[in-house]
C-alpha cells in the first residue's frame, strides 16, 4: 500500500520481489512464506527493480546476510547500485546483477516469464539536475508486464502521464497494478505537507480528466492502486474519494494483501 514491494511466486516455494522497500525487513518478517528455511537460506531468488527511488533500492541492504539471489535492472539503474559504495555489503560471489532490456522478456524462476517497458517518469530524486525532464520515456522508470499459466499482470507502481499507447499495452492484463499515490495533482500543498506536485514526483493523479481513474475507465481487468502516499484522501476508508475510486471499478491496496492467479 504504502511501498510498492511486491513478492511474487509461481510455485510458493521460490519467490521474486518486485522492488525492495525501506521496510522490507519488517514486510519479510510479517510473511512466514519468505522466512529463510535454514542457516544462509532466503525463499527468494530474484528482485526486480522499476527504478533506481530510494523507496526501491534501500531495501536490498537488509538482505546482505550471504543468501545467493540476482538483481534485474536496466542499465541505469545497476549504474546507480554500482556507483554507490554502500551496496558493496551485498556480496557479489552470492548477488548477481543481470542487466534487463525494454521489450524484452527475461525469467528469474521458472514459469514466470516478465517484459519491461518504458513509461513516462523522471530520473530518481537524488540524480535530479536543473534540465530535468517529468516524462521521460526510457530506461528511468518502467513497468513489468508478468506472464504465467496463461495470467498477464502490469505492474506499474510509479507513473506521470498515460498516452494512448500505454493504455493501448495494458488493454488485455488480467490485474492492473498501478501507482495511485495522489489523488489530486496538490495533494501536499493542500493539506500543508509540501510544496511539490505529483507530476514534480512523477505520479499522476488519481482525480480529473487526464487522471488514472478516467484514462483506464474503459480497461476491464481488476485494477488495484498501489504505491499510496499518506496524503492521499483515498486511504481513509470513509472519505468520498475513496469512495469514488471503489464505485469506479479500482480496489485500494492494502499491506500484506494476497492475490491468486
Amino acid at each position: 500500500m504504502t511501498q510498492s514491494c511486491l513478492a511474487v511466486s509461481t510455485n510458493s516455494v521460490e519467490w521474486v520481489l518486485l522492488n525492495a522497500s525501506p521496510d522490507l525487513r519488517t514486510q519479510l518478517c510479517s510473511q512466514s512464506y519468505l522466512h529463510p528455511r535454514g542457516l544462509r537460506d532466503s525463499p527468494i531468488s530474484a528482485v526486480i527493480l522499476t527504478n533506481g527511488d530510494i523507496d526501491h533500492i534501500a531495501g536490498l541492504l537488509h538482505l546482505r546476510e550471504n543468501s545467493p539471489f540476482d538483481v534485474y535492472a536496466t542499465r541505469s539503474s545497476l549504474d546507480i547500485l554500482d556507483s554507490n559504495s554502500v551496496f558493496k555489503v551485498l556480496n557479489s560471489t552470492c548477488v548477481v546483477h543481470k542487466e534487463i532490456v525494454l521489450d524484452r522478456s527475461f525469467q528469474p524462476i521458472p514459469d514466470l516469464r516478465i517484459v519491461p517497458f518504458s513509461v513516462p517518469g523522471k530520473v530518481a530524486l537524488f540524480l535530479e539536475t536543473e534540465t530535468l525532464n517529468l516524462e521521460e520515456i526510457g530506461e528511468q522508470t518502467i513497468g513489468l508486464l508478468i506472464e504465467s499459466n496463461g495470467q498477464r499482470v502490469a505492474f506499474i507502481p510509479g507513473c506521470a502521464t498515460i498516452p494512448d499507447w500505454l493504455i493501448d499495452r495494458i488493454q488485455d492484463v488480467d490485474l492492473l497494478l498501478f501507482d495511485g499515490t495522489v489523488w489530486n495533482d496538490d495533494d501536499m500543498h493542500r493539506v500543508g505537507t509540501g510544496r511539490k506536485t505529483g507530476g514534480r514526483m512523477g505520479h499522476i493523479a488519481q482525480n480529473g480528466p487526464a487522471g488514472s481513474l478516467q484514462r483506464f475507465a474503459h480497461v476491464r481487468s481488476r485494477r488495484v492502486f498501489i504505491h499510496i502516499n499518506n496524503t492521499n484522501p483515498i486511504l481513509q476508508k470513509n472519505s468520498l474519494e475513496r469512495s469514488k475510486v471503489i464505485e469506479s471499478g479500482w480496489e485500494v491496496a492494502f499491506d500484506g494483501m494476497e492475490i491468486h492467479l
